[in-house]
């Protein structure tokens, strides 16, 4: 693995020639370092700190994570430390409340045992990555059982305005677990610009609940400078990279909301006057965001591993966006929340037609989950699909001129959205219920309509026959 590296000597200049949005400009520097860690000394005392974000033409670019309110282009004084940001990384650090700079929002102590960390990480070798094939546990059936998320996958849920992504993250975190291992699963919760009312629902949820002792925390405010929404989810990859790789853990990295970290990506890019890309977004947000999502997976020779799930909020819901059309092309697949479904106060408003998991396949059936797992996956989807197409076509020509096996499907639909992928925010079904109740919705089809089930399956299965073989 290659490290990030940076001369050890300090060097000080003693002013600034420039305020740009959240940057400041020092000239006379030829020799700062890309992410090197710089400390700014106002007149008055008051010391801050920032990251060198570029360094051209014999001058250095620094976005300041406390913001430049107050800084005078004469009497500050740059020191340029010589090293990257570092975090104190440690299991102490579960059950806590953080910023992006390793410091404790929860009234807390400092974190005392541990070991430092660039806050960057280092890079999974290729040739070391273990293929995810451990199915997760999230209790909600419309996961579990259509899209099912595995150990070391990066599954993304995309969302839109107003609707459940965070009770969803919410109910993710508190429940997730790999079976058989619960003592060793943990949950990295980044929480990147969010507004303070949904810092105080976050943190009530897990309080409630119980959930905050193998949950840790990192939270930046909508109203902090851009640069605290960027460092987010990177020291809290570096604490998931620690608990998997040196302490043996499982851990489910949920990161949300991603559209905030890519509109302070492009805050901080036209800041810079850097030439913008799709709808102003600077041209390397694909690589931007790599660099997170790829702090993912399982290593040769460690029993850790790192799962994750970022969440994001589609603009105008529109998938083709250049935030989750990237995301998409990045990761394993999709979870994507509907606006019809949430308007039927169907709860969570999964749509399950445009939502995939690449990896399922793999993780699933005998030996992983059960036996009829893949087969009734496929039956679902397709008897749901065909329920959707039936609702068109009974809008035009009216349910009562339908064929006695279309109003069975539509029944179905029906009993699919309200008994499947409804389910209550604490409620946490195993797998076995989930896919329990896929069989009794799809028992209002006729026999003949289930193509997709091998027939001992049916008669293992189907409530008509369950316990009678």
């Amino acid at each position: 693995m290659t490290k990030l590296t940076f001369q050890l000597n300090v060097r000080e200049y003693n002013s600034v020639s420039g305020v740009r949005g959240p940057l400041i400009i020092v000239p006379g520097v030829s020799d700062a370092a890309y992410d090197e860690l710089v400390e700014i000394e106002l007149p008055n005392g008051e010391k801050r700190r920032g990251l060198v974000v570029d360094s051209q033409l014999g001058m250095a670019i620094v976005q300041v994570f406390e913001g430049t309110t107050g800084i005078s282009s004469a009497k500050t004084v740059t020191r340029f430390l010589g090293r990257g940001l570092e975090v104190k990384v440690s299991e102490e650090m579960l059950g806590r409340i953080f910023n992006p700079l390793g410091e404790p929002l929860d009234n807390g102590p400092p974190v005392i045992k541990g070991e430092k960390r660039n806050i960057y990480g280092d890079p999974i070798n290729p040739a070391e990555r273990i293929y995810p094939e451990e199915f997760i546990q999230t209790g909600i059936s419309a996961i579990d059982g259509l899209n099912s998320l595995l150990r070391g996958q990066k599954l993304p849920i995309f969302s839109g305005s107003g609707l459940p992504a965070n009770t969803l993250a919410a109910q993710i975190a508190r429940q997730a677990t790999v079976r058989g291992e619960e003592t060793k699963f943990a949950v990295v919760f980044a929480a990147i610009g969010i507004k303070y009312d949904e810092f105080l629902f976050f943190r009530k949820f897990f309080e409630e609940t119980g959930a905050i002792n193998r949950v840790a925390m990192f939270v930046s405010l909508a109203n902090e400078p851009p640069v605290m929404k960027i460092l987010t989810p990177r020291t809290a990859l570096t604490l998931a990279e620690y608990l998997a790789f040196e302490q043996e853990m499982h851990v489910l990295a949920i990161l949300i909301d991603m559209t905030n970290y890519a509109e302070a990506l492009r805050e901080l890019s036209t800041a810079k006057e850097e030439v913008p890309g799709r709808q102003g977004y600077p041209g390397y947000m694909y690589t931007d965001l790599a660099s997170i999502y790829e702090r993912t997976g399982k290593v040769k020779g460690k029993k850790g591993s790192i799962t994750q799930m970022p969440i994001l909020t589609m603009p105008n819901d529109d998938m083709t966006h250049p935030i989750p059309d990237l995301t998409g092309y990045i990761t394993e697949g999709q979870i994507v929340l509907d606006r019809n479904l949430f308007n039927k106060g169907i709860y969570p408003p999964i749509n399950v037609l445009m939502s995939l998991s690449r990896l399922m396949k793999d993780g699933v059936g005998a030996g992983k989950t059960r036996d009829d797992h893949k087969e009734l996956a496929n039956q679902l989807f397709a008897s749901y699909a065909r329920a959707v197409d039936t609702r068109g076509l009974a809008a035009i020509v009216g349910e009562d001129s339908l064929p006695e096996v279309d109003r069975k499907y539509l029944l179905f639909g029906e009993l699919f959205e309200k008994k499947f992928i409804s389910q209550g925010v604490t409620e946490n079904r195993s797998i076995e219920q989930t896919l329990d109740i896929g069989w009794e919705v799809l028992s209002v089809l006729p026999e003949t309509e289930l193509t997709n089930l091998k027939d001992w399956q049916i008669k293992k299965y189907h409530p008509k026959y369950r316990g009678k073989t």
